[in-house]
């Protein structure tokens, strides 16, 4: 494949994957108590299903910074790493909120509820935003060392790598959902996890612009 394929196929993909991910954030809560059955295995199913899409989306993402400077090859290949762990940390969080489900005779939260539930909380919050805050470190100085990307979305994966820090110690703030910063709080899931995933959409977008464009100044020159 050339590297407009490439380009072409991780914006796509990128896309796809982060339109997935968000429309399934919003279901967690649609209920205040146990959700049904449903609802979690629905938001589990998107979330797998944006999980795949995002392992395209890594792999394209590091070649195309590979292709633009193969020096920064051990950049690249760090942010690929961290961009599978996350999403390894993900995929078990998510087959331990279904099987939890999957198990219960009646309608539970298994955010919340049940033995698997503590084993949840660092995968959604502490460990998920370490990998994201190096994920979207490298994936910052690429984007500064090579014109992959433009400009901003550089600097706003720095800043949601901060973000992401800041949020790690949200360890040793308790374990209640409904607080802002806690464990499980929602600031330290929901809204960060959204925001990395807001910026996925965002790269995937920006990838499929440069890739237009680059057809355009072929189409012109000729």
């Amino acid at each position: 494949m050339t590297i407009g394929g490439v380009q072409r196929f991780t914006g796509a993909v990128g896309v796809a994957a982060g339109a997935v991910m968000l429309t399934q954030t919003p279901l967690y809560f649609v209920y205040s108590g146990a959700p049904p059955d449903w609802n979690v295995l629905i938001r589990v199913l998107l979330s797998l299903i944006g999980i795949t899409l995002l392992v395209p989306f890594l792999a394209g993402l590091r070649r195309l910074f590979v292709a633009a400077d193969p020096g920064l090859e051990w950049v690249a290949t760090m942010m690929f790493g961290a961009g599978m762990l996350y999403l390894a940390v993900s995929m078990v969080a998510q087959s331990m909120e279904a099987g939890a489900v999957i198990a219960a005779v009646d309608p539970i939260d298994p955010t919340t509820t049940g033995a698997l539930a503590p084993g949840q909380w660092l995968l959604y919050g502490t460990t998920a935003r370490l990998m994201s805050a190096l994920f979207l470190f490298a994936a910052a100085y690429l984007v500064a060392r090579t014109d992959v990307l433009p400009d901003w979305i550089g600097r706003c994966a720095t800043a949601l790598a901060v973000i992401n820090l800041l949020f790690v110690p949200s360890m040793f703030f308790g374990s209640d959902a409904a607080d802002f910063y806690s464990a499980e709080g929602w600031g330290t899931t929901a809204l960060v996890g959204s925001l990395f995933l807001v910026w996925i959409l965002a790269t995937g977008v920006a990838l499929l612009r440069a890739y237009q464009d680059s057809l355009a100044r072929t189409a012109s020159s000729s």
